[in-house]
């Protein structure tokens, strides 16, 4: 009798170029905020920090990584334990946040709405897939676009205002959570489903755009291994990178460098 073959497990394949992306993206936002704790904890007089230059660097990592976040949804596997572990991560920055630092403290941050985002997905996915994916990603960034600017009051995109919506939509910690931002809720990283959710949704489209498997092995499968390292573990880097940046810049205050 012949021995039983092994039964072969497929493992997910992570493709090293969105990893290295990832790790680009997230040693940019490390810089960023290294720079936000020199002009508003450490009293710096960086003007340019408060301008478009670096409003722009700010919205690039931004996008950059809600859009990858869309883009790898269909990658993963054990979406719910993913979207639960992210959203859970958000909570307790802002726990942390509000009982150490409450200046400072960070409310539906980036963390929450991209877990919210995951969560949601489950249930929609089988819905979204019915979308053809060119359709799909025209309709997602038309809603981006047009909800750009939800959270100051108005449809529109940056410095368009089209519409201004109904005052009574904001108000409350519900409306606050969707985008509907209450006059007197401060948050340092505020990012909300209405309007975020449609760009990761425009990264879910692109990927269902280029999804054959032929194209991702010929394109994606190559990167930058030191890149791909911090991409690889994006959020446990993304959770201590805070304390990290503050207390380095608080050493070198100590000893005069700045």
């Amino acid at each position: 009798m012949q021995a039983a073959k092994p039964v072969e497990i497929k493992r997910h394949k992570r493709y090293e170029l969105l990893d290295s992306f990832r790790g680009l993206v997230l040693i940019s936002m490390i810089l960023f905020h290294a720079c936000w704790d020199m002009v508003y904890i450490f009293d710096m007089k960086w003007d340019w920090y408060k301008g478009a230059g670096a409003y722009a660097w700010q919205q690039s990592i931004c996008w950059s990584f809600i859009l990858l976040s869309g883009f790898c949804w269909s990658l993963g596997k054990r979406h719910l334990r993913r979207g639960l572990l992210v959203f859970g991560a958000g909570a307790v920055i802002s726990i942390v946040t509000i009982f150490l630092m409450p200046e400072n403290r960070v409310v539906f941050g980036v963390l929450t709405m991209l877990g919210t985002c995951m969560l949601l997905m489950i249930p929609l996915e089988r819905w979204l897939r019915k979308i053809p994916s060119v359709a799909g990603f025209a309709i997602m960034m038309l809603l981006f676009v047009c909800m750009k600017n939800v959270n100051t009051g108005y449809l529109g995109f940056e410095g368009l205002n089209l519409l201004k919506l109904p005052d009574f939509l904001y108000r409350g910690s519900i409306m606050t959570f969707l985008g509907f931002t209450d006059p007197e809720f401060y948050s340092t990283d505020y990012f909300t489903p209405i309007p975020w959710s449609f760009l990761f949704l425009s990264g879910y489209y692109i990927y269902r755009m280029i999804e054959k498997k032929d194209f991702m092995e010929k394109y994606f499968s190559k990167g930058c291994k030191a890149l791909s390292f911090f991409g690889r573990h994006s959020l446990v880097i993304y959770m201590v990178h805070q304390p990290v940046i503050y207390g380095l810049l608080l050493a070198l205050r100590r000893f005069h460098f700045f």
